[in-house]
């Protein structure tokens, strides 16, 4: 087993291997193989029904595959629950914003740090003693880094599900970020935004994967392809659960095959009017 300690920058952080999932007679993923290295940007593209999302609940512990393994940091992780795969350090936001409406910003993001709280969340209700310095020092990360990050300090103490999906975007995001993990899995964050918050929540990704405080590996999945050729590292191309490719965004664009499979013949940047 690799020790998370012992990672570099490059090193394989997740290792897909021969996965197959299966729904009836549907085959999702047909024996899919990836390596996500740490600090890329790695990016799935693929038309709708291509086994994106299939592909990313095997990786969070919501589906177990039927076949093939995957491994986090050297150690196969097959049997663990998504809780215990958020506990090793890989955090989600998904394709339909998931956040609590009547829990103002601030509380939405202090549950993504629940895994963190040593005293377990039911004692975070009664601030006393080390209970108290905890959720003082997890109220001030929270503050100092996310919301700062986020840009979202003026609505802190607002009920999420008043604020524009835009917002409740970051929000999601931001809960994500509580966990500080390892591999974040950004299911098409960009959906339902208009230009300006797609350039903003693109900015975030960025600052989240460069900056020192954070330094996250991330895997997106995306359907704006300009973004996609932007930000990645390197670009997986799946068509009805195959793989096409994976290569770099160069690579792809120059792929008559991945063209011909999904991006048609227009402008691959040519993705949002």
């Amino acid at each position: 087993m690799v020790e998370s300690n012992t990672l570099k920058e490059g090193d394989v952080l997740l290792d897909l291997e021969d996965i197959h999932m299966s729904f009836g007679k549907v085959e999702a993923l047909a024996g899919i193989s990836l390596q996500i290295r740490k600090g890329d940007i790695h990016s799935v593209i693929g038309p709708n029904g291509a086994g994106k999302t299939v592909m990313m609940n095997c990786i969070n512990g919501l589906y177990r595959p039927q076949k093939g393994n995957v491994i986090y940091k050297g150690q196969r992780i097959n049997h663990f629950r998504p809780y215990q795969r958020a506990s090793l350090g890989i955090s989600r936001t998904f394709q339909k914003v998931e956040v609590f409406g009547g829990m103002t910003v601030l509380d939405n993001i202090r549950l993504g740090r629940h895994i963190r709280l040593k005293s377990g969340i039911a004692s975070g209700s009664v601030y006393v003693g080390k209970t108290a310095k905890e959720e003082a020092t997890h109220r001030r990360f929270i503050e100092e880094e996310i919301i700062d990050l986020l840009e979202i300090e003026s609505i802190r103490s607002k009920p999420t599900g008043m604020l524009p999906y835009g917002l409740q975007k970051r929000v999601e995001l931001g809960r994500a970020l509580a966990l500080e993990p390892e591999l974040l899995i950004l299911d098409e964050p960009l959906a339902g935004l208009n230009l300006e918050e797609v350039e903003d929540m693109a900015r975030f990704i960025l600052d989240i994967n460069e900056e020192k405080r954070w330094k996250v590996t991330c895997l997106l999945v995306e359907h704006d392809m300009g973004v996609v050729m932007d930000l990645s590292d390197r670009v997986f191309v799946l068509n009805f659960g195959n793989m096409i490719m994976d290569g770099t965004p160069e690579e792809v664009q120059q792929n008559p095959e991945v063209v011909k499979a999904y991006l048609g013949e227009e402008d691959l940047y040519a993705t949002r009017k």
